[in-house]
């Protein structure tokens, strides 16, 4: 113990990789317990910069083991092309496990995955096309294929068969595509299967046993509290649980196990892929934030759509996570602004919301209401106290501590490993 859980609090790439780092010389395992290759952490170490898709962002650090969970869909190529990228830059990724029971990204997911987003035009979800989607709805209709079936080239054999039984008539009939040979996908996936099966392990027994030992444990999540499939802006969503509780399902450790819950929060909010945005900036200050927070997205390269902290956002997430803290970044990102707008509340024709609005429509509608604060012009990113900020600075974390009804633990003044400021201890056991 402890064991400590670390969320995204917005719609994702809120810097999660580098809170996880912050903890990294502190922690034994660092499990991804959600999504697939569809989302990234950018990492930044001295003068060299990483992104991870796959990995959990914990293989940066040495003396980590690094922990892909049941939760994930695993696209087992991209998987080695990270692993071989990380190897020849010097990183040691030999400790890396992966759970028989991950589900296993096969080529014709991601062939379904773009043929269907292009079909549904102007209704589109924005997925990354990788096929992330597809995999998870093969493992709620039990035709999935998971790691450990590779192993057997029979059973594999008869899974692929399974799956492509209704892919191939809609593939054919519907999307005017050719079929996929059941064939071909089987010699793919067996060719990868010899390389994989040293890191594959019953990774829920080895994660509760170093609980039973006394071993530290960070579960991370991938893309965010707005993104999960049951409580995100559905449909304009993920397929996994990338809120909090994912942590226990993505990973067969026990919900009485978790002792803290980390939400990682930008000091401004940003979305890549469609939906509704209630504080999104369509002007000069939106492009500001675009540029000078270099928000474009490690896997897609998509820009991102930026717009103000939303307190709102900020509270739910709180509450369908327990968070037990917050880590605010990019606080530097703010740096010479006039003003800085946060969004308190909503107003939905007339009325107020200060919590989500439980109706799909309503957030559609939702129009922010604002309280500013003064900016300020110094640089920050020498700052590594609270003390070390700017007045207005300080009073604008405060600011957000109170709205957003969660205590703030580390402040990202930089993109740099070491530009953040501690406040209080991000691992800790429960009392």
């Amino acid at each position: 113990m402890p064991a400590v859980v670390l969320v995204g609090a917005q719609w994702g790439d809120e810097g999660k990789g580098k809170a996880t780092d912050l903890l990294g010389d502190r922690v034994d395992y660092v499990v991804k317990f959600n999504g697939g290759n569809n989302a990234g952490h950018t990492v930044v170490i001295g003068d060299e910069k990483y992104a991870l898709h796959l990995l959990p962002s914990g293989i940066l650090s040495p003396g980590v083991t690094p922990v892909i969970a049941n939760g994930v869909v695993v696209d087992i190529e991209v998987l080695f092309e990270e692993l071989d990228d990380l190897n020849a830059r010097g990183v040691d990724t030999s400790k890396l496990l992966v759970s028989s029971g991950a589900h296993v990204i096969a080529s014709y997911h991601r062939t379904i995955d773009k043929v269907t987003e292009r079909f549904l035009g102007k209704r589109r979800i924005g997925t990354t096309g990788r096929g992330i989607g597809p995999a998870y709805a093969d493992k709620i209709n039990r035709v999935g294929l998971r790691v450990a079936d590779l192993f057997d080239p029979k059973i594999l054999a008869e899974k692929v068969e399974g799956s492509l039984d209704q892919k191939n008539h809609l593939l054919v009939k519907v999307y005017n595509r050719r079929a996929v040979e059941v064939d071909e996908v089987v010699e793919e996936l067996l060719g990868l299967a010899d390389r994989l099966k040293p890191m594959v392990a019953d990774t829920g027994l080895v994660l509760n046993q170093a609980l039973d030992a006394d071993k530290t444990v960070l579960f991370e999540g991938g893309q965010a509290t707005m993104l999960d499939v049951d409580h995100g802006t559905y449909p304009f969503v993920t397929s996994s649980n990338a809120t909090a509780g994912g942590a226990v399902t993505g990973s067969g450790v026990g919900p009485t196990r978790i002792d803290s819950i980390i939400g990682v929060i930008k000091a401004y909010t940003t979305r890549v892929g469609e939906g509704p945005f209630p504080t999104e900036l369509f002007d000069a200050n939106g492009e500001y934030l675009l540029k000078t927070g270099g928000e474009y997205g490690v896997t897609t390269g998509r820009a991102r759509r930026c717009g103000w902290y939303d307190s709102v956002i900020a509270r739910y997430s709180a509450r369908v996570n327990g968070l037990t803290d917050l880590v605010v970044t990019k606080l530097d990102v703010l740096t010479g602004m006039e003003k800085v707008p946060v969004c308190v509340a909503y107003d939905v024709d007339g009325t107020r919301y200060d919590e989500m609005p439980d109706d799909q429509s309503a957030f559609h509608h939702a129009k922010p209401i604002y309280e500013e604060f003064p900016g300020w012009w110094e640089d920050i990113s020498h700052c590594r106290t609270l003390e070390d900020l700017p007045a207005n600075a300080r009073a604008y974390l405060d600011a957000l501590e109170d709205i957003s009804g969660c205590r703030i633990s580390a402040v990202g003044v930089g993109p740099r490993r070491d530009e953040i400021i501690p406040v209080h201890d991000l691992v800790h056991a429960r009392a």
